[in-house]
C-alpha cells in the first residue's frame, strides 16, 4: 500500500481514481478503523458516484506510523486541524467531500469549521459525549479483554493494543466527559448528509438533532431502521443510494 510522508511519520493510503472534474471523497475512519476495514465500500462508492475515493489510516492505525500514547483529549482536533490539512496539501486535495464514520465524522466537522470542503457525509457522528456512548465503549472493552475483539483488530493493525486502549482510554477518561463541538457547528457551511442507525449502540438521535439545529449549511437527515453503528457496512446499498443522491443534488462539482 502506498504511503505519504507527513511530519510525524508515514501514513498509508489507498486512492481510487475518478472523474477529475468532480470533488473527490476522503474517507475518515472510526476509532478502531483503518484503510483495510473499509473493505469493499470505497470501491462501491467510486463506482456509484464516479468520484475519486481516498482512504487513509491515521497515526497508530493499520500500518501507519505509531501515535503518541496516551492520546490527549484534543486528539480529534489535532487530527482535524493539523494532520488532515497536511495530508490534503501533500496529496493535492482542494475542497474534497469528507465522509467520516464515528470519530471520523467528528474530525470531518472540526476540519470543515476551519477549512473549505465541498460537502460532508457523516455516518454515526459524535457531536458530544452521551451516556450511551460510554456504555457502548465499556461493552467493547469487555470484548477486548476476553480476547474476541483483540483477535479481530490484530488482523488489521500493527499494534491492536495501542489502537484499542488509545481510543477507549480517551473516551472513558473523566477529562473527556465535557467534550463537545456544538459551538463549532455554525461555522460549517458546507452541505451535510447525516446518517445514523436507530440501533446505534454508541449514540442516539440527539446527535443528529444537534447537527440539524446547529450546522450553518443545509442538512439532509437519514435514520436507518434495524441498523447499528456502521451504516456503510450494515446497509451499504441504502447508504450508497443516499450518498449518490446527495452528491448529485447538494454538492457542487
Amino acid at each position: 500500500m502506498p504511503e505519504v510522508a507527513l511530519r510525524a511519520g508515514p501514513v498509508e493510503y489507498a486512492m481510487i481514481e475518478g472523474d477529475p472534474e468532480l470533488a473527490p471523497l476522503v474517507l475518515l475512519h472510526e476509532g478502531l478503523g483503518c484503510v483495510a476495514l473499509w473493505r469493499r465500500f470505497p470501491a462501491a462508492l467510486a463506482a456509484a458516484t464516479g468520484r475519486g475515493v481516498l482512504s487513509y489510516s491515521r497515526y497508530g492505525y493499520g500500518a501507519s506510523a505509531p501515535a503518541r500514547l496516551p492520546r490527549p483529549v484534543s486528539y480529534l482536533h489535532d487530527e482535524a486541524l493539523a494532520v488532515l490539512p497536511e495530508l490534503r496539501d501533500r496529496l493535492g486535495l482542494p475542497e474534497p467531500v469528507l465522509l467520516g464514520h464515528s470519530d471520523g465524522a467528528s474530525i470531518a466537522l472540526i476540519h470543515a469549521a476551519r477549512h473549505a470542503v465541498a460537502g460532508l457525509v457523516l455516518l454515526a457522528p459524535h457531536v458530544f459525549v452521551e451516556p450511551e456512548t460510554l456504555t457502548g465503549i465499556r461493552a467493547a472493552a469487555g470484548e477486548y479483554e476476553n480476547g474476541a475483539l483483540a483477535g479481530k483488530l490484530a488482523a488489521f493493525h500493527a499494534d491492536p493494543d495501542a489502537v484499542f486502549r488509545g481510543w477507549s482510554g480517551v473516551w472513558l477518561a473523566a477529562e473527556f466527559r465535557p467534550w463537545s463541538i456544538e459551538a463549532l457547528l455554525p461555522a460549517v457551511s458546507a452541505p451535510a448528509l447525516v446518517l445514523q442507525g436507530e440501533l446505534d449502540q454508541y449514540g442516539t438521535g440527539r446527535q443528529l438533532d444537534a447537527l440539524e439545529s446547529g450546522l450553518g449549511g443545509p442538512v439532509n437527515r437519514v435514520e436507518l431502521a434495524d441498523c447499528g453503528h456502521a451504516p456503510h457496512a450494515q446497509e451499504p446499498e441504502r447508504v450508497l443510494t443516499e450518498v449518490g443522491a446527495f452528491l448529485r443534488w447538494e454538492v457542487a462539482r
